[in-house]
């Protein structure tokens, strides 16, 4: 059975940093690309980062390029997005998701990509 469980949310003022953790289990890691997506109220779930297993290629919303960091730390099953330079518009529901790999040349900030979600993290800024 997969899991995948979000955890770092919390509330920062605009200009912070938070750091949050992914944690996946029940799959091989080659199998899938790993994704970021965030969920404001009332809007639809938009990708913010993915990581491409097999390529090792990592990919990022415009909004958030340069100031976001997907990292990983195999020994552990653990996924991290480091979110630096916060504005309050990155405020949302942020969820972590796997979905299975089509290739190596990349991966997907489409949500109807990805299969298994956790039920997310609430990161809200502050102005």
């Amino acid at each position: 059975q997969v899991q995948v469980v979000e955890s770092g949310g919390g509330l920062v003022q605009a200009g912070g940093s938070l750091r949050l953790s992914c944690t996946a289990s029940g799959l091989t890691f080659d199998d899938y690309d790993m994704g970021w997506f965030r969920q404001a109220p009332g809007t639809e779930r938009e990708g913010v980062s993915c990581f491409n297993w097999l390529g090792g290629s990592t990919y990022y919303g415009d909004s958030v390029k340069g100031r976001f960091t997907f990292s990983r730390d195999n020994g552990k099953n653990t996924l991290y997005l480091k979110m630096n330079s916060l504005k309050p518009e990155n405020t949302g529901m942020y969820y972590c998701t796997a979905g299975p790999a089509e290739s190596e040349l990349g991966c997907s900030l489409l949500r109807e990509e990805y299969r298994y979600w956790g039920k997310g993290t609430q990161v809200t800024i502050s102005s």
